[in-house]
Formats: C-alpha cells, sequence, structure tokens
C-alpha cells in the first residue's frame, strides 16, 4: 500500500489529497491510510496534514526505500519486485542466490551500500552508502551463452537513456559497457550467468552508478566522475532506478526475441562516444600492454552481435568485447 501512497503523492505534486480520495482508490479504511502514512513518516517522509484538505508529501529521506523504488514502476513493467537493503556484501551476489532457488526474472536487488562490489575482470567497485546506485537484475533469458554478452549492451544503453532523460546531462557510452560524461565513467556493467553448453539457467546484470558521489579515490579522479560532480545537482536516485526498471525491461523483452541487436545498433551507434574517432585496442591488460598488442583504428559503430567494428587500414574488423580493451588515443575516451 504504501508504493501506491506514494505513487497518488507524486502525481498530486504540491496539491493534497484528501483522505477519501485515498480510500477510494485503495480499497481501505481511513484507519489503515492514517497508519500507513504514520509509517512513512517514521521512516523519513515529510507528509503534510491539513483538516477538510488531506495529505501532501512535502519532503523525503534520501535514502533508497522498496516501496518508493516500486512505485516508479509501470503497471505492465518487466520489473516485478525490488528487493531493497541499506547495506548488503554485493547486489550480484544476492541476485544469484534468488536465482539459484528459482526467483523469477525481473527482480531488482539495490543496495544503499556494498562492501564487495566488483568490476570487470575482477577489479573492486567502491560503493561507498547514500550516494550511488549498485543494483542487479534477475534475468532468465531464453538465449543460447554465446549471445548472453549482448545483455550489457542492452542494460547500458538503458542505463544512458534513463540518465539523460532523469538527470539532463548528455551522457555517452564508452564500448561496451561503460557509461560516461565529459570523458569520464559514472556507470560500470557486469553481467554474470550460469549455463551449460547450449542452455541458459539463469544471468544477472549488476549496475553501479556514481550519481551523488562527492570524492573519489586518487587514483581513479582522472577517468571517474559523478553525476553530481558534473552538473551539480542531486540525483533522485528512486526516480533513476525506476526509469532504468522500465526501460530496461522494453529493451530486454526486444532482445530475447529477436535474438541479436539489430534492433538497437542505430541508438547504439548514435550514443558511442568515441564513434569515427581514433581508439587505441589492447590485446592484453592495459596496464602493462606490450606495444606489440596495441593497433590503431577508427571507431565506426557496432554491428548486431555487439562487436565493435574498428576500420584498420583501409577495412573493418570486428573486435569483440571480453577479448580486448579500447582506449582513446590520448586517455580513457
Amino acid at each position: 500500500m504504501k508504493k501506491q501512497i506514494l505513487r497518488i503523492f507524486r502525481e498530486a505534486g504540491e496539491e493534497f489529497v484528501s483522505g477519501q480520495s485515498l480510500c477510494k482508490h485503495l480499497g481501505v479504511t481511513r484507519q489503515a491510510v492514517w497508519k500507513n502514512i504514520g509509517q512513512l513518516k517514521e521512516y523519513g517522509y515529510e507528509i503534510e496534514s491539513v483538516s477538510n484538505k488531506g495529505y501532501r508529501l512535502v519532503a523525503k529521506p534520501d535514502k533508497l526505500y522498496g516501496p518508493e523504488l516500486e512505485s516508479y514502476l509501470e503497471p505492465e513493467s518487466f520489473c516485478k519486485r525490488i528487493e531493497c537493503y541499506d547495506c548488503i556484501d554485493s547486489t550480484n551476489l544476492r541476485a544469484k542466490q534468488l536465482a539459484e532457488t528459482g526467483e523469477p526474472e525481473g527482480t531488482l536487488v539495490v543496495a544503499d551500500e556494498q562492501t564487495a562490489g566488483r568490476g570487470r575482470r575482477g577489479r573492486g567497485w567502491a560503493s561507498e552508502p547514500g550516494v550511488g546506485i549498485w543494483m542487479s537484475m534477475v534475468l532468465r533469458p531464453a538465449l543460447e551463452p554465446v549471445h548472453v554478452p549482448g545483455l550489457t549492451l542492452i542494460a547500458a544503453l538503458a542505463v544512458n537513456r534513463s540518465i539523460r532523460e532523469i538527470c539532463g546531462v548528455d551522457s555517452r557510452i564508452k564500448w561496451p559497457n561503460d557509461i560516461i560524461l565529459d570523458g569520464k565513467k559514472i556507470c560500470g556493467i557486469l553481467t554474470e550467468m550460469s549455463s551449460e553448453v547450449n542452455y541458459v539457467h539463469y544471468a544477472v546484470t549488476g549496475i553501479g552508478i556514481n550519481a551523488n558521489t562527492m570524492h573519489f579515490p586518487e587514483e581513479i579522479t582522472a577517468t571517474a566522475t559523478s553525476i553530481y560532480q558534473q552538473n551539480g545537482k542531486r540525483v533522485d536516485r528512486a526516480a533513476l532506478i525506476g526509469r532504468f526498471a522500465n526501460v530496461f525491461g522494453a529493451y530486454y523483452e526486444r532482445y530475447v526475441t529477436d535474438g541479436d541487436l539489430g534492433a538497437f545498433v542505430e541508438e547504439y551507434d548514435q550514443m558511442l562516444a568515441n564513434r569515427d574517432q581514433q581508439v587505441k585496442i589492447y590485446h592484453g591488460m592495459v596496464e602493462d600492454a606490450d606495444p606489440s598488442e596495441i593497433e590503431t583504428g577508427i571507431a565506426r559503430g557496432i554491428d548486431k552481435t555487439g562487436a565493435l567494428l574498428v576500420e584498420m587500414d583501409g577495412h573493418c574488423e570486428a573486435v569483440v568485447s571480453g577479448e580486448v580493451s579500447v582506449r582513446g588515443i590520448y586517455g580513457y575516451v
């Protein structure tokens, strides 16, 4: 009931909502409405109550709350349930646990803080409390394992679109799965799966967004930033999570139906940060790459498998994610 109340308040804006209207809409008694509003107040929601007018939401706490997150889900949203934690070791680990025990796809795990977040190639991911978005989606795609990496690109598209719509910034995608703003990383995405040769038991797509982060470790300040650092405006994390859940669901269902990224190539290419720019291709770890393992070319976009098309010596070569790293000529992008 709390998610319905919060949705009604949000849609009403600064207008009051009468207790009678709430009772009629929710199909409950005034006492039930009063009880739930009292619980929302205890959690930190500032709700004004005026006789003969009703209630209105004045302010909300800057922390993630499951019912509020679910209040943003569209009626037909692919995401049906959200688990929200104040602190957890890893949302990906929790999502995998849920998948192992039969949780249906479309369940989203969200945490205000992670103590053991991980990025690509096992790297740690700083997940301090109260400022970021750390979430993982349980998926059961009817795909062969070879097509699962495409889920990461779909997630990147959904995250990027959601950030642009909710935050009003010109975020872009750095192939294959980083979201950047002003040339620095604001989001990383990691997809893991449990599969057999030709069958996927489940996949989990984990997403970390630097929303309102103020400070970063010195070693990554040259390549990492947050949305807040770039535009000076606090991100409504609940609104961004809700928008992502709705957008990703629509993208995911289309991808599973088609079996490839053909329907998304145009949108992805438009958002590709280094499209038509020179890039370096590292056939090993960037940090200690041998010069003989580095090639240069011009990024032209992706194909329907999600490979990056790089023009080298007059022809395009399909560069596959997971086998190489791509950087700009003069830096990260």
